[in-house]
């Protein structure tokens, strides 16, 4: 390279050191906008320019017209000289190396996008619409086509954005910052959608960081890849009015809910072992779900996560619908077409970690920016992972505006909030020492405390339809209560007592039940105070634990007695369901994210009934108020007989107002009991409305003929009823 040389741009003002020009060559310009673009000089304007490769230049306005030619000052491609403008405005450069000629749009020529009650909301931490301000959003700005391009790296020296249009060049789009917010931010006429990008951050110390992905990126590279990709503005004709008011004017603690947990990259796939599309997910999932009686689908997270085996809690990309599936649109079509047909879609959402990929947020402006940057608060021990620092105005409002972005853009559901519980202790999977208390001397995280408090009332404020739900496996009080009462503002809390209990329970030798009668009484004593859900998640079938068919007692036939007994038994407890997928028609095998459930299974007898049973369970539950209207209140439960664990009988009552009650029986021995008394609140009949022994769920065939007859005895009203072995069964009156 030569050396640069003074310019000569006709006066004074107009001159550059050759210092600045070096700087801007070697990408170290403190601010490239005070240098570059259309500059006034002694009354006139000049336009300065950095095109590698060319050896000269014409600047001309956006329209075509010519408005000077450049000099070149540095055979790197600086160049520089007066402009005919009467204002400040964009300009396009005509760039030619020998016979070859190209347009460029000079980015510094343009002024900021966002203005400064951004920053100032930024700053606050009460911007609300964040995703529409940061990231890569395509824009018609001063008379151009382009992306605008912001990210909060308040700490960085230099932050440029890099990619396919710009040979990844540092230089050519180096960002103009905003030290208000902490702000980067540039516009860059002529990005079309469909290009990489990442950030090219030098750090407070001069020291050039790894390429970092768009904390705010709407769409990523396929993995192994890592770089965000520019994306048009989401736009997807909704047609799911009616369900979206239908769920934000109702108490959603009083519908049925039934949830279908999916990892949606192993429901099914091609036969050659290729994920499914959105699209045909849609064409297979949707009509399996409605068929199957589910009134809402969970996803495993759906976000973007670079390791397949994570299954998508350790995420780098929050915000883009991961790329195995195909483009975010196809998202919003799928959520689009169950709410057609009245299925409720629900996002597992990880807030309380991120994983330490370098292209993530892991030190991303060479400062502990979303983390901690003490590993006694910022390093999590289970996964190896970083915790958000929530205490951090700018970090809680970035995963505020998730939650925001999600519910609006995609019209999800609902949110189910990983990993509660390690939020909201300071000590969580800590020894002594390996912690640091609150300012109170305390363990519980106050921050994080606050954070989800803010998220839930954001959520709720703005989008009434949606519900957000806590896996929470401790006894934190008020989980689910209103924030204003002390709460944190959940709508529901997983039930991890109740599948911990039941499942315990479940796999003893029903010789052994009668000691162990309380793991299925206990929970009734917490079990309204809280906002449930029953949740048999995909937890519960991996990592050598066995499927749900496995866990169960005795030989085959038992375990599929006791499987469907334990389902019904489920049905009918106070709480909203969650099943896994494959436990559905009892898959023999663990779970595995590397392929497809075992839908062959289905021609056999047994899984068939399973199926058929969960099915039924399914539309019994929806159709009953009884089963479901008074899921969280303990006037909706009554004990009929909650003592008998002689023979490990257990019934009781469910009730609405105004509702016909359902009675569940549960007999979970293998032996059959015919006139088992069973009290119940009304004479006359009652019609047997489920009997997980029935034939077509591949049972024996034992029940009631359909019928028992309730008689007043000394008293008291029962029913003498015949208990089939490992079953449970569901009476109705017929008044």
């Amino acid at each position: 390279m030569r050396k640069p040389k003074q310019a000569v741009d006709g006066s004074d003002s107009g001159e550059i050191s050759a210092d600045e020009i070096a700087a801007i060559l070697a990408g170290s310009h403190a601010n490239p906008f005070a240098v570059l673009g259309v500059q006034e000089a002694g009354g006139g304007f000049v336009a300065r320019c950095f095109i590698p490769g060319a050896e000269a230049v014409t600047a001309t306005t956006l329209d075509g017209t010519v408005v000077g030619e450049l000099e070149c000052l540095d055979s790197e491609g600086f160049f520089a000289g007066p402009v005919t403008l009467a204002k400040l405005q964009p300009v396009r450069y005509r760039a030619r190396r020998g016979d070859v000629e190209w347009a460029v749009t000079d980015p510094y020529s343009f002024g900021p996008v966002l203005g400064p009650m951004d920053d100032y909301y930024a700053r606050q931490g009460s911007h609300l619409r964040l995703f529409d301000k940061l990231g890569a959003h395509p824009l018609k700005h001063e008379g151009a086509q382009g992306f605008h391009f912001a990210v909060w790296a308040p700490n960085a020296q230099r932050v440029s954005v890099v990619g396919d249009f710009n040979n990844w060049d540092g230089r050519r789009h180096a960002m103009r910052f905003r030290s208000d917010s902490g702000i980067w931010e540039i516009f860059a006429p002529d990005v079309p959608p469909g290009v990489t990008y990442k950030f090219e951050i030098r750090g407070h110390d001069g020291v050039l960081l790894p390429l970092k992905a768009d904390p705010f990126a709407r769409r990523s590279e396929l993995r192994p890849k890592t770089a965000s990709m520019t994306a048009p503005e989401l736009v997807q004709k909704w047609d799911d009015e009616a369900h979206r008011q239908f769920w934000s004017e109702t108490d959603k603690r009083r519908q049925p809910i039934s949830i279908y947990e999916v990892h949606a990259a192993s429901w099914q796939r091609h036969h050659d072992g290729t994920m499914l599309s959105w699209d045909e997910l849609a064409s297979r999932l949707i009509p399996y779900c409605v068929d199957m009686g589910f009134t809402h689908i969970e996803f495993l997270p759906i976000t973007e996560h670079p390791y397949d085996p994570s299954w998508g809690y350790q995420t780098t990309g929050l915000y883009a619908p991961t790329a195995r599936f195909g483009e975010p649109e196809g998202f919003a079509r799928f959520v689009n077409g169950c709410h057609k047909v009245g299925i409720g879609v629900i996002l597992d959402w990880v807030p309380a970690h991120f994983p330490t990929d370098e292209h993530g947020l892991g030190w991303f402006d060479g400062t502990a920016l979303y983390e901690h940057a003490d590993p006694r608060k910022g390093f999590h021990p289970d996964w190896s992972t970083a915790i958000y620092n929530f205490g951090r105005t700018e970090v809680a409002s970035y995963l505020v505006n998730n939650a925001l972005y999600w519910a609006e853009k995609f019209h999800l559901d609902g949110l189910r909030v990983d990993a509660v519980a390690s939020m909201l202790y300071l000590d969580y999977s800590r020894k002594h020492g390996e912690w640091i208390a609150n300012e109170y001397g305390g363990n519980e995280n106050l921050e994080a405390v606050r954070f989800l408090q803010t998220m839930n009332m954001r959520v709720y404020g703005t989008h009434p339809g949606v519900m957000t739900i806590a896996e929470e496996s401790t006894s934190w009080p008020k989980v689910s209560q209103p924030v204003h009462e002390g709460g944190l503002g959940f709508g529901f809390k997983w039930n991890m007592g109740f599948m911990h209990d039941t499942l315990s329970y479940l796999k003893r030798d029903p010789v052994h039940r009668t000691h162990h009668h309380n793991e299925l009484t206990f929970g009734l004593i917490y079990a309204f105070s809280e906002n449930f859900v029953l949740p048999l998640s995909h937890d519960e079938v991996v990592h050598g634990k066995g499927s749900l068919i496995a866990k169960m007692a005795g030989d085959d036939w038992q375990k599929f007695a006791n499987l469907r007994a334990y389902y019904a038994f489920m049905w009918g407890y106070p709480g909203k369901k969650l099943l896994f997928m494959g436990q559905e028609f009892a898959q023999w095998s663990e779970w595995t994210e590397a392929g497809s459930l075992d839908w062959n299974l289905l021609q056999y007898r047994m899984h068939e009934g399973m199926q058929r049973l969960v099915r039924d369970l399914n539309f019994t539950y929806r159709s009953k108020p009884a089963l479901h209207a008074r899921d969280c209140e303990g006037d909706g439960f009554e004990w009929l007989i909650v003592d008998d664990h002689e023979n490990s009988v257990f019934a009781w009552l469910r009730k609405a107002p105004g509702q016909k009650p359902v009675a569940v029986i549960s007999n979970f021995t293998p032996v059959y009991r015919e006139n088992y008394l069973v009290p119940l609140p009304s004479e006359g009949r009652w019609r047997e409305i489920l009997n997980t022994d029935a034939d077509i769920y591949g049972g024996s065939g034992k029940g009631n003929g359909g019928r028992v007859q309730a008689v007043s005895m000394g008293g008291k009203i029962a029913a003498s009823i015949t208990l089939p072995p490992l079953a449970t069964i569901m009476l109705e009156p017929e008044f």
